[in-house]
């Protein structure tokens, strides 16, 4: 992993970060909708596959935006990461789910191979420990197919955690033939507003378009 420690001197977020680093709940949750009829017409061309071309999406969301990519270390270091790991929850087969891990690939074809190759190492026994405490440069995200949801937020085990959270819900076809679904992005404010959502959110919505 590529990290770029951040000048607090010059950095513009430098008042923003002190700020919230403070406050006993400093995450912020928006959501959105997101249109996925392209991935609906391609699943039934090519046999796309939704979920993994969502965290492809996602991850060019992400990287597309400086401030997502920024962490903070309990020792108060700031650092900016090039290349993200993207942590996905994997629905098994007796209900439960577990944890998979990519690193974020610009290239579709290696990004989906090794999501895939991962979901099936999971779904074949494989075990992946969570997250907790140990890297920083990360994504977490969940799918919840089974909800339209309109609001959402995510446990967290504390003020401290700066890794974004990302979900997506149930895709739902409206009368104009058009899929949808919610989508719900939690994040630190000490390192990121609601306009660096947004910058993401224009971005995921261009890849979806595009497969």
């Amino acid at each position: 992993m590529t990290e770029t420690p951040i000048d607090m001197e010059s950095w513009p977020r430098a008042g923003a970060y002190e700020l919230f680093r403070g406050f006993a709940h400093p995450h912020f949750s928006v959501t959105a909708r997101l249109d996925v009829t392209r991935l609906v017409e391609r699943r039934a061309q090519t046999g796309l596959s939704p979920f993994r071309a969502c965290l492809f999406a996602f991850g060019q969301g992400i990287h597309a935006v400086p401030d997502l990519r920024v962490r903070f270390t309990p020792e108060g270091k700031v650092l900016r990461y090039e290349r993200l790991t993207m942590s996905h929850t994997v629905a098994m087969p007796d209900g439960s789910f577990g944890y998979g891990y990519v690193t974020w690939d610009p290239d579709w074809e290696a990004f989906d191979a090794a999501s895939k190759a991962e979901i099936e190492a999971i779904r074949a026994g494989a075990t992946r420990e969570a997250n907790i405490g140990v890297r920083a440069d990360m994504i977490y995200l969940s799918c919840l197919p089974w909800i339209d949801f309109t609001a959402m937020t995510n446990a967290m085990p504390g003020p401290e955690d700066c890794i974004p959270r990302l979900s997506w819900g149930k895709f739902v076809t409206g009368p104009d033939g058009r899929t949808t679904c919610a989508f719900c992005a939690e994040m630190h404010h000490a390192v990121a507003d609601g306009v660096h959502v947004g910058q993401a959110l224009e971005v995921i919505q261009e890849v979806l378009d595009g497969f």
